[in-house]
């Protein structure tokens, strides 16, 4: 396993971003453990994550110039991020949607920089069902950007459906014709917990998750 997906499962699991147990995820499925980006509450934590990010991106070899982070989470995550590159001496310009359009001042569902003509990588931290990246994607489309990718946190890498073997990243990847990458995968997860002797006891039902809802990829 690569050093800053190690980093990102130790940092999660330190802020509690990362719990292990029994949850009721919204697709009525009772997961093992659970991931919550929202518990990166804090600059150092939010620092950190970055930096996870950054290195999974370069690792990727994404080409892009605008950062990208859907409303809500995607906000400080990218920004964050934003951040973690001004670090590492290159300065790049950040923007985000509003969730509902301002009528009044400047107006308009765009904060930030303006994405026409820019290759623009969408930051966010995780996909589910895909709808609020498909928004995004609509949303950057609408404003004249080319989508140059999509990175989350976490792929939880199962199945989005019944009868469809794809993960919801999967699935966005083949409808946007664009990359999608994580910082951290299920079978990431699976090996980093097979490595700590605290997470043994969850070693087992974290295997038979993924051997029921696995998308065809976590092997």
């Amino acid at each position: 396993m690569s050093d800053h997906r190690t980093r990102f499962l130790q940092l999660a699991l330190e802020a509690d971003a990362l719990r292990f147990g029994q949850f009721t995820l919204k697709s009525g499925r009772v997961s093992p453990y659970f991931f919550n980006a929202g518990r990166f509450d804090s600059g150092a934590s939010l620092a950190a994550l970055a930096e996870c990010y950054a290195d999974a991106i370069d690792a990727a070899g994404l080409q892009f110039d605008l950062l990208f982070g859907p409303a809500y989470k995607g906000i400080p995550l990218a920004t964050a991020l934003a951040c973690a590159y001004a670090r590492r001496g290159r300065d790049l310009p950040l923007a985000f949607n509003r969730k509902e359009a301002k009528a009044h001042g400047e107006g308009g569902s765009l904060i930030g920089a303006p994405l026409a003509g820019r290759r623009v990588l969408v930051v966010d931290d995780v996909i589910t069902a895909g709808t609020a990246i498909r928004q995004a994607l609509e949303f950057i489309a609408g404003e004249g950007g080319t989508m140059a990718g999509i990175v989350v946190a976490l792929d939880r890498q199962e199945i989005a459906a019944d009868g469809d073997r794809r993960s919801a990243a999967q699935a966005v990847a083949a409808q946007a014709a664009v990359p999608v990458h994580a910082v951290a995968g299920l079978a990431d997860l699976l090996a980093f917990a097979a490595g700590n002797d605290k997470l043994a006891a969850y070693h087992a039902p974290l295997r038979a998750y993924r051997d029921q809802y696995g998308c065809d990829a976590t092997d």
